[in-house]
């Protein structure tokens, strides 16, 4: 089931949503992914199961809104030029992702209804737009986001996800160099 569409954004419905997104929060990093429940987390939010149910319909869903939302970054990075942007925003993007946490966020997102999905490319999609657009104001030759999101992030998740191994450091920086070579 889908995140219902026309939820109010503000006043109780987000307070509800910022609830059981904290209780998420804190149940992982004092359980087990597998051991939780939408009980115990509608416990520790303080609402209904039902509440929980009737807004995201099950667990995975849940679980996936609640780690799209934490891909929203804090401040956009800006390090004074494109090659420095995209470098400290890959470290930091490999970093999560290759977590444990990382990794299970991803397969709750994979396995959740496509709206989360969406979501989630649109938050990253969205973060290496800005980068690229201040790169842009700076005079920089720039590639479009979505070439980003081709050269640097699908390689990236495509890895973590289905091989041995993440991708080092080094070998993300290559790809970006790579990309940011045909738009130079």
């Amino acid at each position: 089931m889908a995140i219902k569409e026309g939820i109010r954004t503000g006043g109780r419905s987000a307070r509800v949503q910022e609830s059981i997104h904290a209780a998420i929060r804190d149940l992982l990093l004092e359980h087990d992914r597998a051991t939780i429940s939408v009980p115990m987390i509608a416990l520790r939010a303080g609402v209904t199961p039902s509440t929980i149910y009737r807004r995201w319909g099950d667990l995975t869903s849940l679980l996936a809104d609640a780690a799209v939302e934490r891909l929203r970054p804090d401040a956009p990075i800006n390090c004074g030029n494109l090659r420095d942007d995209l470098q400290s925003w890959t470290e930091q993007y490999l970093d999560d992702m290759n977590s444990a946490a990382g990794r299970e966020m991803m397969r709750d997102v994979v396995g959740s209804a496509a709206s989360c999905s969406s979501k989630c490319a649109s938050i990253v999609r969205d973060q290496l737009q800005i980068i690229v657009d201040r790169a842009l104001v700076r005079g920089e030759a720039a590639p479009p986001a979505e070439e980003l999101v081709d050269a640097i992030v699908a390689p990236m998740i495509y890895r973590i996800l289905y091989s041995e191994a993440a991708p080092t450091l080094e070998r993300m920086f290559q790809l970006i160099d790579n990309c940011l070579d045909r738009y130079r």
